[in-house]
């Protein structure tokens, strides 16, 4: 990455999360990493979602040395970060009021 144009990264990553302790530990180590600015850990599909700035390959292998267990990257998406306000004013408008 350059320091010109810092990036937004998004990554899907597959982690067996097999019991409430390895839940509670991966999201002591997400949230210890400074760079990783949101999470969501999906204990039912096996699933570990973050977003921010950091070079996907970086956080997938300290994940994996922190939790020792494999980590497998499903997704990766990359945006740059004057895109990142449209993308948030874009999710509000999904929003439905009743």
């Amino acid at each position: 990455m350059t320091s010109s144009s810092p990036k937004i990264c998004c990554m899907v990553m597959r982690v067996n999360l097999d019991c409430n302790s390895c839940c509670r530990k991966m999201r002591r180590n997400i949230l210890n990493m400074k760079e990783i600015e949101k999470h969501l850990i999906e204990k039912q599909q096996n699933r570990v979602s973050v977003c921010g700035r950091f070079k996907p390959a970086d956080v997938a292998i300290k994940l994996r040395k922190k939790m020792n267990r494999r980590v497998e990257i499903l997704e990766i998406e990359e945006m740059p970060i004057h895109h990142e306000a449209e993308h948030e004013t874009q999710t509000v408008n999904h929003y439905k009021y009743y």
